[in-house]
């Protein structure tokens, strides 16, 4: 294996820089690799010798074009839930900034992170030493994966945390929305109470489904007047979650023969 798990190349996670617009842009800067900085960071990746099937002087072009068939396959097809995920932890952390700080908002972000006070943020439980980024840029990306990761061009004083978006927000567990329930509910109501097994706000929603802000806040005050949802105050935000009937309806409709 080229890449241990507990290691990726420093060249295949460089964080996306302000004028990336596309998946071609990334891909683009990652194949011009130069073939000794794609050599080094194998060798650091698998903290021994790069084996000679990997010692390629386009190395960096064929991981690019392995990811650009990935990216084709299996990314692209499903990108408009994964865009309205990463929209939705968005909003889902800004909300917890806000009402909480950092701490609030960083702490659980991923494994072993949480915010130390002072300017100072825990990435990991690794023994590394710790690393001042002073006048550096630090991102936040989310991501539908199960594990996160951090990455770093120190040339460009850029850095980024990738971590795994939270809960439903990832991709719901029943994956699509019960035909049964859209039938009996209508499609909109169905997907927004199928949404809500975790408490969410009404733009956390709108980012979540792709509907808009007005028909979501329709469909939400049929589902509370039929007492399938409630709603509780969490600092400036409301937050919506199902009710225990809402629960018992989502779930004989998620699976009818148990």
């Amino acid at each position: 294996m080229a890449f241990r798990r507990a290691w990726l190349p420093d060249f295949l996670t460089v964080p996306p820089r302000p004028g990336d617009r596309s998946i071609d842009d990334e891909l683009g800067r990652l194949a011009a690799t130069p073939s000794g900085t794609y050599l080094d960071d194998l060798a650091v990746a698998l903290q021994g010798p790069v084996p000679d099937a990997l010692r390629v002087p386009d190395g960096a072009a064929r991981v690019a074009d392995l990811l650009s068939w990935i990216w084709t396959r299996s990314v692209e097809p499903d990108w408009p839930w994964r865009a309205r995920a990463f929209e939705a932890d968005v909003v889902a952390r800004t909300h917890q900034l806000n009402s909480g700080g950092w701490a609030t908002a960083l702490d659980g972000m991923r494994p072993g992170m949480r915010w130390l006070g002072d300017g100072r943020l825990q990435i990991n439980t690794y023994d590394y030493p710790p690393r001042d980024i002073s006048g550096a840029e630090l991102v936040f990306i989310p991501a539908t994966t199960r594990r996160g990761w951090v990455a770093s061009d120190p040339r460009q004083r850029r850095y980024a945390v990738i971590y795994p978006c939270s809960g439903l927000l990832a991709r719901p567990r029943t994956g699509a929305t019960p035909e049964a329930l859209a039938r009996l509910l209508g499609p909109v109501r169905a997907r927004i109470l199928t949404a809500l097994d975790t408490p969410k706000s009404t733009t956390q929603l709108v980012a979540l489904t792709g509907y808009g802000l007005g028909s979501v806040g329709g469909h939400l005050r049929v589902l509370l007047d039929a007492r399938l949802v409630s709603r509780r105050r969490s600092g400036r935000s409301v937050l919506y979650y199902r009710t225990g009937t809402g629960d018992d309806l989502v779930r004989a409709q998620s699976h009818p023969d148990t």
